[in-house]
């Protein structure tokens, strides 16, 4: 009986008891999400940012394992979450930046390009886009910053953020790192080496403890003058 209920269950979506004289008490159930893994962080410093994730494409539903070099940083954006909404988002998110350029003839600056993300997350607020959103870049002072997002939209600019599957380790490493022991202190002011080497650290710590994590680590660091690629190896089982 349960060995039927679960195959029920795997093809259709139903939930309930089943009854073997034709009497049943079925409910149908559709979940239109799925979590595909991804673990993001975003670092900012006086003149620079940096974006960091892992590789790993997943199925946690289903524990498959779809791709082991599928980074989660689009441009200067990290998305984690269902890997459909992430393609639907970025497509949308490009479509306005290109609608931008060609309104403005130029570049859309930071903030509103923050501005722009919350109000696309927004706008799907009734049935929203299951993704947690890390934007990194130089503001229109010159510094790096970094913005968090939720699913609807709601942003802060921060100087670290972690999101994802492993994002309750990362945040806690980094918190103690860049934040102090209390978070009541003004952050530590990190240069773009130490910065790169504790991304690396945590997401290797993060791999011992998240199976969704692992494969490779991809850092971008974004400056005034462009933005510099680095992949380290984590762990592949």
């Amino acid at each position: 009986m349960f060995f039927m209920e679960a195959i029920l269950h795997s093809i259709g979506g139903v939930v309930g008891s089943v009854c073997w004289f034709g009497c049943s008490d079925l409910a149908m159930e559709f979940n239109p999400y799925t979590l595909n893994g991804g673990t993001a962080l975003g670092i900012s410093g006086k003149d620079f940012a940096l974006v960091a994730s892992d590789t790993r494409l997943t199925d946690e539903n289903m524990g498959l394992l779809f791709s082991r070099d599928s980074p989660h940083i689009y441009e200067v954006i990290c998305l984690t979450g269902f890997h459909g909404d992430i393609i639907t988002f970025i497509k949308l998110l490009e479509s306005h930046i290109k609608e931008y350029l060609y309104q403005h003839k130029r570049e859309i600056p930071l903030t509103a390009l923050a501005n722009l993300v919350s109000v696309c997350l927004y706008s799907r607020r009734f049935f929203p886009f299951y993704v947690s959103a890390i934007l990194a870049g130089i503001d229109e002072d010159g510094r790096g910053a970094i913005f968090s997002f939720d699913p609807v939209g709601s942003y802060e600019r921060e100087v670290y953020r972690a999101c994802g599957t492993g994002g309750a380790i990362l945040q806690p490493f980094m918190d103690s790192q860049i934040g102090g022991p209390d978070l009541v202190a003004d952050c530590v002011e990190m240069e773009k080496g130490p910065a790169v080497r504790l991304a690396r650290d945590v997401f290797i710590s993060a791999t011992e403890r998240d199976i969704y994590c692992g494969d490779s680590v991809v850092i971008d660091v974004i400056t005034a003058s462009g933005v510099n690629r680095v992949c380290y190896p984590l762990r592949r089982d």
